[in-house]
């Protein structure tokens, strides 16, 4: 078992504080995301998923759908791709075919206007109307008829002077102008779906093509509703705030400061005006409700909610046979001021106003269209970038494979070599006893012992039968004279003996081996 030495030891507890951190993090409660999405998926509070819910409840029907198609795809079953110069063929012709009905309204509007017969209702700054009369529309746009007198005795003043002249032909360029205009912004006859439904959306800002813009018109004017909750209204160079006869204005935000010093925006009160919804207001944020709209003079419409200042904040527009409700707090709808007892009359009360029939939830401008919507659907769309990814991901992982192969193989335990000297010795020595080569082992145990002498006593040259030699081997050895004198008799005799026995080779070993043992002591 390995020891924990000290790095292994900071390892450990570098690894230890990390797996900590990382069941902490896992644990800990996630923060409330306040940004607002309103998708029905969502159920954060600025989401509108308690909404879509209750949504067949509300409106009394169990036909309700979310959409996440474009609205004219839609609308008429067809892509956007399909749009041709054909499908703007009938310009010129009363949106949806509903020509009898629209001639009807025009004529309905000029005689009104003649007569001076209209009713205004104004709610402070709020500037919608509604006529006694009933809806003034011709190709699907509201027209105002308080000016036919004065269009009728333009030509004769006209005639008076060249001054008067000029003025006609500007008027008339004017005019034609804003027929071209009207002409831009007619919807066409497209084919619509058979069926009545309502449409609608709640979302932060409503985005809307031209295709989608006429489609949606001729949706309404075919005696069908759209409502929208929204804070920005963009798309289709205004056309469908042109056509309807609203604008949005942004207010000025009302501030007061904190116990901190801070500024801080003031909320916002809003009521609705029929007297029997009179407990169905809400307050919301002056973040949540800061646009009011305002609705051109002569339009026909009614002002359904506004705020403590008497501001239109919802109102409903009457285009052909059909309704727009356009409230600028999609905020109210949220899962917050929805599931909040004192501010869930608001979303009920204003849902009210839609009949009970099929109902389509627009999804497609906040979750987008349904299909791959992965950040590679772009390299998925098209085989070079497909076929590249691919082996771009294969190169990737054979190169992961083979460079961790090469720089992690397992290196294997080299043993170090065992010594076999000793056991070599053993087997030679123990073939020259099987042979009775004794003579040859006492030569190299001669042979061992001049090499000693050399090595260890510096006697390179000895000779036995010297008197001096044996003196100083004595000495240096510290053995007495005696037993270096036998010792080496016995080593002479070795080294001319012929033959030898067993005993006289164990008795020079032995000799030997007591020699050394006793010098290195």
């Amino acid at each position: 078992m390995p020891q924990l030495t000290t790095f292994r030891l900071y390892l450990l507890g570098i690894a230890l504080l990390f797996a900590g951190y990382v069941a902490l993090e896992y644990n800990r409660p996630k923060p409330l995301d306040w940004n607002p999405s309103y998708a029905n998926k969502d159920k954060i509070p600025y989401g509108t998923y308690a909404l879509y819910d209750q949504l067949p409840r509300l409106l009394g029907t169990d036909s309700v759908e979310a959409v996440r198609l474009p609205i004219y795809s839609q609308l008429t079953g067809l892509s956007l791709d399909d749009i041709s110069e054909e499908d703007t063929d009938g310009e010129d012709e009363p949106a949806g075919g509903d020509s009898t009905e629209v001639a009807a309204a025009s004529d309905s509007t000029a005689a009104a206007g003649a007569d001076g017969a209209t009713a205004t209702t104004a709610t402070g700054d709020t500037a919608a109307t509604e006529e006694a009369t009933g809806p003034a529309q011709t190709d699907g746009q509201e027209t105002v008829g308080t000016n036919d007198a004065a269009d009728a005795a333009g030509p004769q003043a006209t005639d008076s002077s060249p001054a008067g002249s000029e003025a006609g032909q500007v008027a008339s360029e004017a005019d034609e102008a804003a027929d071209e205009d009207d002409r831009d912004n007619r919807p066409t006859n497209m084919p619509l779906r058979s069926g009545q439904a309502n449409y609608l959306f709640v979302n932060q800002g409503f985005e809307l093509s031209r295709p989608d813009a006429l489609a949606l018109l001729q949706f309404v004017a075919r005696g069908n509703d759209a409502f929208v909750a929204a804070q920005e209204f963009s798309g289709a160079r205004g056309l469908l705030r042109d056509s309807l006869g609203f604008t949005v204005e942004d207010m000025d935000l009302v501030t007061h400061q904190s116990s901190k010093g801070l500024p801080v925006v003031d909320s916002v009160d809003l009521r609705f005006s029929n007297p029997a919804l009179a407990g169905a207001g809400i307050r919301l944020p002056g973040t949540g409700a800061e646009q009011r709209l305002v609705v051109d003079s002569g339009r026909v419409g009614r002002t359904l909610a506004t705020d403590a200042r008497g501001r239109a904040v919802f109102i409903q527009l009457d285009y052909g046979r059909g309704h727009f409700y356009i409230c600028t707090a999609p905020l109210a709808f949220t899962n917050y001021y929805l599931l909040r007892p004192r501010s869930t009359a608001f979303a009920s009360a204003a849902l009210t106003y839609l009949p009970a029939r099929r109902t389509w939830w627009d999804e497609y401008q906040k979750q987008g269209p349904i299909g791959e919507q992965s950040l590679l659907r772009v390299v998925m769309a098209h085989d070079a970038l497909r076929t590249a990814y691919y082996l771009i991901l294969a190169g990737g992982l054979l190169f992961v494979l083979v460079e961790a192969r090469r720089r992690q193989r397992i290196i294997p335990t080299l043993r170090p070599l065992p010594n076999t000297t000793l056991l070599f010795t053993r087997t030679v020595a123990s073939l020259y006893r099987q042979g009775s080569s004794h003579a040859l082992i006492a030569e190299k145990k001669v042979g061992l012992f001049m090499d000693y002498l050399r090595t260890r006593f510096q006697e390179t040259n000895p000779d036995f039968g010297d008197a001096d030699f044996r003196e100083r081997l004595s000495q240096k050895s510290g053995l007495a004279r005696p037993r270096v004198d036998e010792l080496l008799r016995l080593v002479n005799f070795a080294r001319t003996a012929p033959q030898m026995n067993d005993r006289e080779l164990l008795l020079l070993s032995k000799a030997l081996s007591d020699f050394k043992q006793e010098v290195n002591r």
